[in-house]
């Protein structure tokens, strides 16, 4: 079988299948969507949660390419211990993890500087047994300070069973209710050192990536057994007095792609520290919070987040620990009756626009418009406020939903247009066809064609007998170009119909004295007179309409022309 033949058979099936739609649920199709819609929105939004992957590619693409973001406080500072560290390090000290001395050391030389806080991104979870006089300076100098915060890990809840620690013996730990199980034990990581335990400046700095692996929120507090666990920014929050939080959990305000924050390397600090002609400044981490951690790739610590797929773990904390202090992490709203509402009155709006026949060119204008309001209204959001409303679920339904409207609309337009000839079509037996043409006289022509077509809205709205008005642009060359903004008004009725008749006849009067007006309203000048002519014969329905239709046209301008003529002489 040729492909061309092959074509021409896809192409009647589709018009076949098209007609078929069009006659059996005709403008209720988008209603009956419409409710499809409405049951699907249901499910998802109390049940499914389908929308939420979709809510997240959005919040990752707003962030990542908003104008306005926060700068990174600078008095937040990262002791690094990068690679260049490790490898100026490894000749004296070995490989990572080094003595604990040396990170004693390093305290008790920044301490000298009075830092407002020293934290540790890094976990000690078990003493090194080859170096007791290392941990044992380490310790000691810990126990001198009064601004150090250390982390704890949090193990897998299914393994508290095996852990012999209550939470009520970590330090800062406190019941949120009297309902607390004080019996319950945790598997936690705690430093195996007395002096951060007697300290008690202890928070977890567990980081719980969403179900697709991107790190978007920070943990405030774990509720495990009904006690507060608190993280590590949040004990740092608390011990500096900044303003808690509401949530378990807060949406993270990020200050930049990975390095945005001030960072020095650990290796070049300690040296210079260590030296007697010291070439750094001897301030420079006074009243500072001061992250030690490290951005090696090496040590693996790093996550996924909306800025970047290798984020540093220590710039995830230093952008919690910025939150806090500032107050600025980004509000959610649960608004999911809001949401919800919002996305039904999407859905059901465009609906009744498709179900009505409004115009398709300012239903297309309207329905873009709210889309890439309610879009701005997300992105300006992230960008001025630290309240995200995420109005994606009812922009995308929204636009699911105008798609296939759309394309119905596209494939039964022609089985489901209201005109004189369709009606003929559908209707055998002999009928009475009337058709009235109008033109508008004058040598200065300045309606354009937006103006023409609310001419021909406004005569269409005119009320009488069911009628069918149409506008002859002429955009084709040589003869039909004489029909340039034509208005052609059909009527068609059974040919034994005199009630019917002659409520066509009154309808021409109607509309023969709205004309005038109309055109002034829309541009027309007071020497442009509108000239029309009437034409009336009796036709075949049917098979035969088309061709019935075609001959009363061109009778009609044969007619016209005839009688201006006659006129003239």
């Amino acid at each position: 079988m040729r492909p061309l033949h092959l074509s021409h058979r896809f192409r009647a099936i589709l018009n076949n299948l098209s007609t078929f739609l069009a006659r059996k649920w005709k403008n209720n199709f988008y209603l009956y969507l419409a409710a499809l819609f409405s049951a699907a929105i249901l499910l998802d939004v109390f049940f499914l949660h389908l929308a939420t992957d979709m809510r997240q590619a959005t919040f990752d693409m707003m962030v990542r390419y908003r104008v306005v973001v926060p700068k990174p406080d600078r008095d937040i500072v990262i002791v690094d211990i990068n690679e260049a560290s490790l490898a100026a390090m490894a000749g004296e000290y070995g490989r990572w993890p080094w003595p604990r001395q040396v990170l004693g050391e390093f305290v008790e030389q920044l301490e000298k500087q009075q830092p407002k806080a020293v934290v540790f991104d890094i976990l000690f979870s078990d003493p090194d047994v080859y170096n007791p006089d290392s941990d044992a300076y380490f310790n000691a100098a810990i126990a001198a300070t009064g601004n150090t915060f250390f982390p704890m890990l949090r193990l897998d809840p299914a393994d508290d069973r095996l852990s012999q620690i209550k939470p009520g013996m970590i330090p800062g730990v406190a019941a949120i209710d009297g309902e607390a199980d004080r019996d319950a034990t945790v598997a936690v990581v705690l430093p195996p050192f007395k002096s951060i335990l007697q300290g008690g400046r202890l928070g977890l700095h567990n980081i719980y990536p969403d179900a697709d692996g991107i790190v978007r929120q920070y943990l405030a507090y774990l509720d495990d057994y009904g006690w507060k666990i608190p993280s590590l920014p949040l004990r740092v929050a608390t011990e500096l007095g900044f303003a808690q939080p509401d949530a378990q959990r807060f949406l993270l305000n990020w200050r930049g792609k990975p390095f945005s924050y001030h960072t020095v390397s650990f290796s070049d600090v300690y040296t210079d520290m260590a030296s007697k002609n010291k070439k750094r400044p001897q301030d420079e981490f006074k009243g500072k919070i001061v992250i030690i951690g490290s951005t090696a790739p090496s040590l693996f610590d790093v996550k996924p987040t909306p800025l970047s797929r290798m984020h540093p773990g220590v710039e995830i904390l230093a952008t919690a620990i910025d939150n806090l202090k500032h107050g600025d992490y980004l509000r959610f709203p649960d608004a999911r009756i809001a949401y919800l509402l919002l996305t039904l009155a999407m859905v059901w709006a465009t609906a009744w626009g498709f179900y009505r026949g409004v115009g398709q060119d300012k239903f297309n204008a309207l329905f873009g418009a709210s889309q890439f309001i309610l879009i701005a209204i997300s992105y300006a959001s992230i960008n001025l406020t630290t309240t995200y409303i995420n109005l994606t679920g009812p922009v995308t339904i929204g636009l699911a939903y105008f798609t296939i409207a759309r394309l119905y609309a596209l494939a039964t337009g022609r089985a489901l247009e209201k005109n004189s000839v369709r009606t003929s079509q559908n209707h055998g037996g002999n009928q009475y066809a009337v058709l009235m043409l109008i033109r508008l006289d004058g040598h200065e022509q300045i309606m354009g064609e937006r103006a023409w077509e609310k001419v021909r809205k406004g005569l269409e709205k005119t009320k009488g007998a069911p009628k069918s008005v149409e506008m002859l642009k002429g955009r084709q060359k040589g003869l039909w170009a004489l029909l340039e903004n034509t208005l052609a008004i059909s009527w068609v009725c059974q040919e034994d119909d005199a009630d019917r008749r002659g409520q066509i006849s009154r309808d021409i009067e109607v509309l023969s004295q709205a004309l005038g007006p109309l055109l002034q309203k829309n541009g027309a000048y007071a020497d442009n007179g509108a000239e029309w002519f009437v034409h009336e014969a009796p036709i075949e329905g049917g098979e035969k309409a088309r061709t019935e239709w075609r001959a009363l046209f061109a009778d009609a301008l044969l007619r016209w022309e005839q009688s201006k003529n006659r006129e003239d002489s």
